[in-house]
């Protein structure tokens, strides 16, 4: 994971590298994509969401497309 203080630098970023922009995420999304994952991780029954509720916890902050998706074929 990589931290850049605006989308105009991961363009350049990207660029500087020959690397394809991949799906952005943003520090508020962050934020809430690892309470909503590790939340529960000091319970007993914690365990690693299903495909079905991953997906769900994705589209909740923001997160879909294929890229998002756990059970897609390819890495993009």
């Amino acid at each position: 994971m990589l931290f850049f203080r605006s989308e105009e630098r991961v363009q350049e970023w990207c660029g500087a590298h020959a690397t394809p922009v991949r799906p952005i995420v943003t520090l508020p999304q962050l934020w809430r994509l690892s309470g909503a994952w590790y939340g529960n991780r000091l319970s007993p029954d914690a365990r690693r969401p299903r495909p079905a509720e991953m997906v769900e916890i994705f589209a909740a902050i923001g997160l879909r497309g294929e890229f998002w998706d756990p059970t897609a074929d390819a890495f993009q």
